[in-house]
């Protein structure tokens, strides 16, 4: 079968690979239906994961169908539509149990990282029985593709920032993890979403679909003086950082109010500075890492209410034989792209 393989020298190619078979009880094999493309993807290729090997498959947000069941797998059968987590978590371990899936003793980020990933025709899946979810029958693989992903990642960022009713939040970064933050905030009680982002475009989008009450954007105002106009000269209740860009962690703890909580979703491609000096008098909590990607079948059940929808999101698709140009259109944002669907 073919796969879309990461190489050291920094190239990714199609090439002819095994296909998968069930090693562990507790495995299933997937039929790829769709996949997408995640920018962690293109840390990987440019070599800012540590713990990526050379010669994997990338890829690790996608949907399809079970075709293969270790014996130990008791929550599905064979033929059932599945979304599949981004984290592989045993759910037996000391951070499992606490919730704490990214961090599991024998999983953790595996899938397009360590282990081969969907950006293929068949995966082999580990831990089966937490890392897949049952698709609803009113919810299709275009719905449900970006669910242990970018969608797992936006509710866990606006989860970690304890939402009580009423508050207003702060989303920086206007790509599809802030967008699903955006979404994710309202749905769990959030008044006042405001997305941040230098691109007028993407905030448009936002704006548009009805998931950020106020757009704004800091190269065209004067950020601190507006956010204030929406929050009683406080700031912001809690941040949702997920631009990861060069300045924006700065943003993130500026416009929270004291005592606030800034939850950095975003993964970075260089050290930022904490001036504690600078906040001490702001009493902020800081809450960082990888995503938590343990309320999938909550996000399905969201999607089936029509509480949530990420499809606005793809904004191209491409066959799987064409994913080379996927890459190069969603790695450099051409035509306006936000998510690629490779379609199988």
């Amino acid at each position: 079968m073919k796969g879309f393989v990461w190489h050291k020298d920094g190239t990714a190619s199609m090439e002819e690979i095994d296909m998968p078979r069930i090693i562990e009880d507790t495995d299933a094999v997937v039929k790829v239906k769709m996949s997408s493309i995640c920018t962690s993807d293109l840390h990987i290729i440019h070599g800012f994961v540590p713990k990526a090997k050379p010669e994997t498959v990338l890829g690790h947000e996608f949907v399809g169908e079970i075709v293969e069941l270790g014996k130990s797998v008791t929550n599905f059968k064979v033929g059932d539509r599945v979304a599949v987590n981004v984290e592989t978590f045993c759910g037996e371990c000391f951070f499992c149990r606490k919730g704490f899936v990214n961090n599991c003793v024998n999983g953790g980020w595996k899938l397009g990282c360590s282990e081969n990933g969907c950006q293929s025709e068949y995966v082999r899946v580990p831990f089966a029985n937490n890392g897949m979810t049952k698709l609803l029958e009113n919810v299709s693989y275009e719905d449900a593709l970006f669910v242990g992903d970018v969608l797992s990642s936006g509710y866990w960022g606006a989860e970690l920032c304890e939402i009580k009713k009423g508050d207003v939040i702060a989303v920086i970064g206007s790509g599809p993890v802030g967008y699903c933050a955006m979404m994710s905030a309202k749905v769990l009680g959030a008044s006042k979403v405001i997305a941040i982002d230098i691109d007028n475009y993407r905030l448009g989008i936002a704006q548009n679909q009805g998931i950020a009450d106020v757009v704004l954007n800091p190269s065209e105002c004067d950020l601190l003086t507006e956010i204030h106009k929406y929050t009683e000269g406080r700031g912001v209740d809690a941040v949702i950082e997920a631009a990861g860009g060069e300045e924006t962690f700065q943003i993130a703890w500026q416009i929270a109010r004291p005592n606030a909580i800034v939850a950095v979703v975003a993964m970075y491609e260089s050290p930022q500075i904490l001036p504690l000096p600078d906040m001490y008098d702001k009493n902020l909590i800081f809450k960082t890492g990888g995503v938590d990607a343990n309320h999938c079948d909550e996000l399905v059940r969201l999607i089936s209410e029509n509480k949530i929808s990420t499809n606005f999101m793809i904004t191209h698709k491409f066959p799987f034989e064409k994913i080379s140009d996927a890459y190069e259109v969603f790695g450099n944002r051409k035509d306006g792209c936000i998510k690629v669907a490779l379609t199988y």
